[in-house]
């Protein structure tokens, strides 16, 4: 990449996703009004558009190898508020309000990230539940 497309990547107006190889770039999903991490999914080109006409997350689902908006099945739907990218735009941060019993995780809890991972005086590594 030569150095005026890197400068207009990272200060132009253009919205260009970086997708990886397969196509696919990652979403963190963050409670709008606490900020708190909620999620991290993936988005391939259908699912970034999807979103952005709809104003709810949609996602690729890699294991099931198709399409899904976010809470389709739980009811607890993720409400773009306001979507930014980071300088190399190949990363998506999804700020959101979630609706229906505020759970974002499949596992009935708020967040994806419940769980902390602990190393112990011998060099132990173990997760710690909240």
């Amino acid at each position: 990449m030569s150095h005026d497309d890197k400068h207009a990547l990272e200060e132009g107006a253009a919205f260009k996703p970086g997708y990886n190889a397969d196509g696919l770039i990652p979403a963190i999903a963050s409670d709008h009004d606490t900020g708190e991490v909620l999620m991290v999914a993936w988005m391939n080109a259908e699912a970034l558009d999807h979103t952005l006409r709809s104003g709810v997350a949609n996602f690729w689902s890699r294991s099931r190898a198709k399409l899904w908006c976010k809470g389709e099945e739980s009811g607890n739907t993720l409400r773009i508020t306001e979507i930014r990218t980071d300088c190399d735009q190949d990363v998506l941060w999804l700020r959101v309000n979630v609706e229906g019993d505020g759970k974002a995780c499949h596992t009935g809890r708020r967040t994806c990230f419940y769980r902390v991972v602990e190393v112990d005086n011998a060099g132990s590594v173990t997760l710690r539940t909240d």
